[in-house]
């Protein structure tokens, strides 16, 4: 796969952020690629009843970039001399998801990533139209959401495959980023199929049989798979029922540090917007997890 550089990371200088400029420096270092941490600025004018002079609003907002101009330089030569990076930083003002994609965009990022917001808890209670999903749903690269503090190498990472293009580099990046880690491919056979057949009354020996064949295809294709890897750390898991849920559980069983999937399906927005697997693992796993996108050259197919 191609050289992941630049890397981009965003802060707004709270702790959550900290943790993911912890973990994209490392990635850096590990990958030899450049580091580009952005800043924000929030216009006052964009907050819901807020009305203040004009001047005033400049004034504030200049400020603002001034200050966060100042924290950004000594936040990059702080990295720069810790992981022996080449770094830069950046500041913009407007809406923070726009002015992310944007940045994202016009550097031509590898990666993008993302502190999370709080604990566990506060994840999961993301609502449509904050910053995360947004960014999430609207970047062209693959994005990292860091939740753990600990910017250890990753020791145990889940692959999970559908076998749709967007998953296709799962495994791939997987073993980018975490170059000594065990890695398991996991396909979720979705059971959500066989309700569906139920209430188009298929006969249940009928569902049961595509169920297996299925399951044993999916067998077939994994074992090929890891054939073709020829890396004895990386393993294979099939199971049955929710992908969301079997998948987080699984995490937590290994356990996992990393989860690594697919962001969209056939239906990009469509699929982000009412629930698809990869937001609700986002939201419910107790890991990093990063969300991988279609590659130029497999959207044009």
């Amino acid at each position: 796969m191609p050289a992941i550089t630049p890397i981009v990371v965003t802060t707004d200088f709270s702790a959550a952020a900290n943790h993911a400029i912890q973990r994209a420096a490392y990635i850096a270092a590990q990958c030899q690629a450049e580091l580009c941490v952005l800043h924000v600025v929030h216009p006052l004018d964009l907050y819901p009843g807020v009305e203040l002079p004009s001047g005033f609003l400049m004034q504030q907002e200049q400020a603002l970039e001034v200050q966060g101009e100042t924290q950004l330089e000594a936040l990059a030569a702080s990295l720069h001399e810790r992981f022996n990076i080449a770094v830069t930083a950046a500041t913009r003002i407007g809406r923070v998801h726009t002015e992310i994609v944007d940045y994202a965009a016009h550097i031509n990022a590898a990666l993008l990533v993302l502190g999370a917001r709080g604990e566990h808890n506060a994840l999961m209670n993301l609502l449509l139209g904050s910053t995360i999903e947004r960014v999430a749903r609207l970047a062209a690269c693959p994005v990292l959401i860091v939740r753990n503090p600990d910017t250890a190498p990753y020791q145990q990472v889940i692959a999970a495959l559908d076998f749709s293009a967007a998953s296709r580099d799962a495994p791939a990046w997987a073993r980018t980023l975490a170059p000594d880690a065990r890695i398991e491919i996991v396909h979720v056979y979705d059971s959500a199929q066989d309700v569906r057949m139920r209430r188009t009354g298929v006969m249940e020996d009928w569902i049961l049989s595509q169920r297996e064949q299925a399951l044993s295809a999916a067998e077939l294709q994994l074992g090929a798979l890891l054939t073709a890897l020829g890396d004895e750390r990386i393993t294979r898991k099939v199971l049955t029922g929710y992908p969301p849920t079997e998948l987080c559980a699984r995490q937590a069983a290994l356990p996992a540090d990393l989860i690594v999937l697919g962001r969209h399906g056939k239906h990009r927005v469509k699929e982000w917007l009412l629930g698809s697997v990869s937001k609700n693992v986002a939201q419910a796993a107790s890991c990093d997890v990063l969300l991988l996108d279609l590659q130029p050259e497999q959207r044009a197919q």
